[in-house]
């Protein structure tokens, strides 16, 4: 496979990731414009445990996630009060805080005759785990499609539960749902730690795919575009934002007929969506429509089959 297709396919596996966070929280009815931050936890502690504690590689990821949801927690026990733009205020300030001071973090080690660590301003380089261990880009694109894969399959699972019908009902009305014996504050404080840890796997990934980071790419615009992904692509599904994602990247910054022009075009898409489809391409109706098309596809085909058998007969 051409390089540059498995770097495309491997950032647009990795970015779905901040932006299924991004969507978990507007699922629980919340708008956040920090993301980004538990993007960055996760790539400096996955970073961290492979290049500096020499720990193998899912270790390392899995720290990067638990480092994320943990955060996503202690922030949002204090911020989940807030609602509305004071809640995406607050989220912004603490993404703004977290890129501050890893401009300010420095730590390193010696690792074979050598220092590695973070150093400020000037990032985190020698992660260099996939080099060393001669994986492949492509096997390492390949295993974030995978691990993307399980986690929509994870959310398919979820959204067919009594608890990601409760997630929905406290984002869309969070007094009748308490009403109906939802606990909105405990479900959004849930949703605010999955949706971290789903950014720290990315971050970690992120991670070992540069080799190396630094504070200037954890800036708000992933955190404006993690948010916009899915009200591009859709609320109706964790499909969504990953095809948002795949809108942005892999239509819109991948190819040479947007050149210069991108971010006028991304930002016109979302503008012209929020008025058209306000709940995204992918929304609850037209997740509907394609699952009664599906299951009469499918209804037809085994009819058809069972015609034929029954002929042979």
């Amino acid at each position: 496979m051409d390089d540059y297709l498995v770097g495309v396919l491997a950032n647009i596996g990795i970015i779905s990731f901040v932006a299924l966070s991004a969507y978990v929280l507007l699922l629980a009815g919340e708008v956040s414009f920090g993301q980004q931050a538990f993007f960055a936890l996760g790539a400096y502690a996955a970073g961290m445990g492979t290049a500096m504690l020499r720990w193998p590689l899912a270790p390392a990821l899995l720290l990067g996630a638990l480092v994320g949801a943990l955060t996503a927690a202690l922030v949002g026990r204090a911020t989940l009060r807030l609602t509305g733009l004071y809640f995406a205020m607050a989220t912004l300030a603490f993404a703004e805080m977290v890129r501050i001071l890893f401009e300010l973090f420095t730590f390193q080690v010696e690792v074979a005759g050598g220092l590695v660590g973070p150093r400020g301003t000037d990032g985190f380089g020698d992660i260099r785990y996939l080099f060393e261990n001669e994986i492949t880009p492509a096997q390492y694109m390949a295993g974030i499609w995978v691990l993307l894969a399980v986690t929509l399959a994870s959310f398919a699972a979820f959204d067919r539960s009594r608890y990601g019908r409760a997630l929905r009902q406290a984002g869309t009305d969070p007094l009748l749902a308490e009403l109906q014996g939802v606990a909105v504050v405990r479900v959004r404080l849930v949703a605010t730690a999955a949706a971290g840890a789903l950014a720290g796997l990315g971050g970690g990934l992120y991670a070992h795919l540069l080799t190396y980071v630094e504070p200037g790419n954890f800036n708000i615009m992933l955190g404006v575009h993690s948010l916009a992904y899915g009200l591009i692509g859709g609320l109706g599904t964790a499909f969504g934002p990953v095809l948002g994602v795949l809108i942005d990247i892999g239509l819109l910054e991948s190819s040479r007929l947007f050149a210069g022009y991108r971010m006028i075009v991304f930002g016109g898409l979302v503008a012209v969506l929020l008025i058209v489809r306000p709940r995204g391409l992918l929304d609850e109706r037209a997740v509907h429509r394609l699952a009664g098309f599906c299951k009469g596809l499918l209804d037809a085909v085994a009819a058809r089959r069972l015609d034929g058998s029954l002929r042979r007969r």
